[in-house]
């Protein structure tokens, strides 16, 4: 039913609505920052932006169908709870965000311009891409995605043949776990939830014909093709950050070592090359944040275009008022966020991976709930409450890399997983 091409367009642009604003700054000053440990932030990080993410994908092609059914073996309620909740942070951090970097990064240098002049035309122009909803898909893994795969090519290509494999001190405590946490600030897990609809939704509307088998094999096969991409240019990145690690001052920020490789590698030219692909990556992550949440409001309300229509107008408005503030403030904004709603995503998603016999009402209710019990400590210390439950963490596993809720979850998951199983061994027997 689909051919190559048609796995090749939606990989491109499931690539394209991942790699926004985070992906681009984040890696290489953790590249900086890691030294001669480089890899193991690599591995670190993209355990949490691009395997995790991918797993989003591959659940929502066995689902099909919206955010909401990652959930709903929870309860209906709980469902509905996350998915306003995840919709909520998706457009008043993360889709601001790409605003704001485009400002800093692409238009002010140049032009000079104030940032609510920048976020009210960026804003616009996701606003009419939004509104010609059954374009989206070719438009971006056509036109836009291409353009920004090459200029990342280009930057990561240039430095690893003109720089000597030469590495600073790492600055890291534990640059695995660093690494991982790093990665919650891309919000690709949560990013997979969302654009992985609109994704299910495109194709739909592309093919409405298709078969679902055809379906989750194009999803699949584009998902991992994807995270193939995001893996390439994540290492490439991070590597090119560890590469530079003399080259800048130490306090130096995200967004100006980006700026800084960017000249390097490409002079002159660079400041415009770099402009080209943070409005492209950036772009295309708020065009898919802003889509995914107008189409699960207009699936809410009983498939009303209306609803599609005010959501999106929210959306962008709301964009152009926390664009108003700047990255640094964002990413510290949305940490508290994050460390609550991030470990009950990933569990949502790994829950809606593992084969359904493993994963019945019984054991998602209970899973997610140690989840979230166990995120409590981190989430307290994330807005500085983390005083109260010090002591607490020291006993908990992991507790003290801020990840204290995996070996939990996977305790409690394999313990009723057996208590179902064994009744059922045991009368075989």
């Amino acid at each position: 039913m689909f051919k190559s091409k048609d796995t090749l367009v939606t990989a491109f642009a499931l690539f394209s609505l991942f790699f926004g604003a985070g992906n681009l700054i984040l890696p290489p000053l953790l590249g900086f920052k890691s030294g001669g440990f480089w890899w193991l932030v690599t591995f670190g990080f993209c355990l949490s932006a691009v395997l995790v993410p991918i797993f989003g994908i591959l659940a929502h092609a066995r689902l099909q169908g919206t955010m909401f059914d990652f959930a709903k073996k929870v309860s209906p309620t709980f469902s509905i709870v996350y998915c306003y909740i995840v919709y909520a942070i998706s457009i008043s951090l993360p889709s601001p965000r790409t605003a704001s970097v485009t400002h800093e990064m692409a238009v002010q240098p140049i032009l000079g311009s104030p940032s609510l002049l920048t976020s009210v035309v960026y804003f616009g122009l996701v606003f009419i891409f939004v509104i010609n909803r059954s374009k989206i898909l070719n438009i971006i893994g056509k036109i836009l995605t291409p353009g920004i795969i090459l200029i990342l090519f280009l930057i990561i290509g240039i430095t690893l043949f003109n720089y000597e494999f030469a590495f600073g001190e790492t600055v890291f405590a534990s640059a695995f776990t660093d690494g991982i946490l790093e990665g919650y600030q891309t919000f690709d897990a949560i990013g997979a939830v969302v654009v992985g609809g609109v994704i299910i939704i495109s194709i739909n509307i592309k093919h409405k014909k298709a078969s679902f088998e055809a379906k989750k094999q194009l999803i699949r096969r584009a998902g991992w093709l994807a995270g193939f991409g995001l893996f390439t240019i994540y290492a490439g990145l991070i590597l090119t950050g560890a590469l530079m690690g003399t080259e800048f001052d130490s306090e130096i920020s995200r967004t100006a070592l980006l700026s800084g490789i960017s000249a390097k590698i490409l002079g002159n030219a660079g400041n415009l090359f770099l402009s080209i692909l943070v409005s492209l990556a950036c772009f295309t992550t708020a065009v898919g944040i802003v889509t995914g949440t107008a189409d699960f409001i207009k699936h809410r309300f009983g498939g009303s275009q209306q609803a599609y229509l005010i959501t999106a107008i929210i959306g962008c408005i709301l964009g152009v008022a926390m664009g108003q503030f700047d990255v640094h403030y964002i990413i510290a904004v949305a940490v508290p966020a994050l460390m609550f709603i991030y470990p009950i995503t990933i569990i949502l998603i790994l829950l809606n991976v593992v084969p359904e016999r493993f994963a019945s009402e019984k054991v998602f209710r209970a899973v997610i709930l140690t989840t979230i019990l166990f995120s409590i400590p981190d989430f307290l210390g994330s807005i500085g409450l983390g005083e109260s439950t010090a002591g607490l963490q020291n006993y908990i596993p992991l507790g003290k890399y801020s990840m204290g809720w995996v070996l939990p979850a996977l305790v409690v998951f394999v313990i009723i997983n057996g208590m179902e199983y064994w009744p059922r061994i045991k009368n075989n027997s």
